[in-house]
């Protein structure tokens, strides 16, 4: 027989011998208020219930726990031994239960997020908005990188829940869909193909240096698979933001989300440029750690995500 299996039989064993902690803790009321009757009422429970709960308990450890009378109900000496013993087994339950609540507060009063840049800066916001009117006493921390850097984050333990933007889900997480995306070429006014007619050609918008997102970005996974590997960068900015800043200098055409450009495109900062050949259609996914589905404020704010 292992060391293990001789644990488990003295554990159950144990287990059969010691009453449970509603029986310890009706003794402990019989105790206080001498009245098996004022026990039952105190725990919210029915009288012959109660009753039986002490039989029951007198049968486990083999002697009379409480003498029952007209008068009241009184401990017998065994009863009264057993009942110290019980104090310290209902004191050390209630310290046990206290420790793990605060174990979940501790949890529950921080949560750490991970999200890709485009996520990070246009949809975050509004959903950290909305878990802070439900969940006030939360810290939330953010961590913004490319998809490659939320996937590290979570699986180092650094963070409870990510986002990412690319085209799949990162060797180690499960995921969920929460929202659908596109990427779109934008341009300054001036440049020419600001005023062409007919879309851009995918052979011409792989061969056209552009301004880009850094390789291991979801932006740049979804924009790379649909030009097969080819996309040529001008320049390569670790920020939604500069890429974006870099188009509207007139730097060149860049490949941005149009959660991104809203505003550039209604001001006529920048101009989206029609392409054609491709699809630059991407899923934006919520993702955790293989087999730790969200709890606590990291749930919650799944749960937003999806409003």
């Amino acid at each position: 027989m292992s060391n293990g299996e001789v644990d488990d039989q003295r554990e159950g064993s144990i287990a059969h011998r010691v009453p449970d902690l509603g029986a310890l803790e009706l003794l402990l009321a019989v105790a206080r208020l001498g009245s098996l009757g004022g026990a039952a009422r105190e725990l919210g429970i029915t009288q012959p219930a109660a009753s039986s709960r002490i039989r029951s308990m007198e049968r486990q450890l083999g002697v009379a726990l409480v003498d029952r009378s007209p008068r009241g109900s009184r401990l017998t000496d065994a009863g009264a031994l057993v009942t110290d013993w019980a104090r310290r087994v209902v004191e050390a339950a209630a310290a046990f239960d206290a420790g793990a609540q605060a174990l979940r507060h501790r949890r529950d009063s921080r949560l750490r997020v991970a999200a890709s840049m485009t996520i990070a800066e246009y949809l975050l916001p509004g959903w950290l908005l909305a878990l802070r009117s439900q969940r006030p006493d939360t810290a939330v921390s953010l961590l913004a990188g490319n998809s490659t850097t939320v996937a590290e984050r979570l699986l180092s333990g650094e963070a409870d829940l990510g986002f990412v933007e690319g085209l799949s889900v990162p060797p180690g997480l499960d995921s969920t869909v929460i929202a659908h995306d596109h990427l779109i070429v934008v341009t300054a006014p001036t440049h020419p193909w600001a005023r062409r007619q007919r879309p851009v050609p995918a052979g011409e918008l792989a061969s056209t240096p552009l301004i880009l997102r850094e390789k291991g970005s979801g932006t740049r996974q979804v924009l790379d698979a649909a030009l097969g590997g080819l996309a040529r960068p001008l320049i390569e900015l670790s920020s939604t933001t500069a890429v974006k800043a870099s188009a509207v200098s007139g730097a060149g055409p860049a490949v941005l989300s149009e959660l991104a450009v809203g505003e550039e495109l209604s001001m006529r900062r920048l101009v989206r440029i029609p392409v054609e050949g491709i699809s630059l259609a991407r899923d934006l996914r919520a993702v955790w750690p293989t087999g730790h589905r969200p709890t606590g404020p990291a749930r919650e704010l799944l749960s937003l995500t999806r409003g």
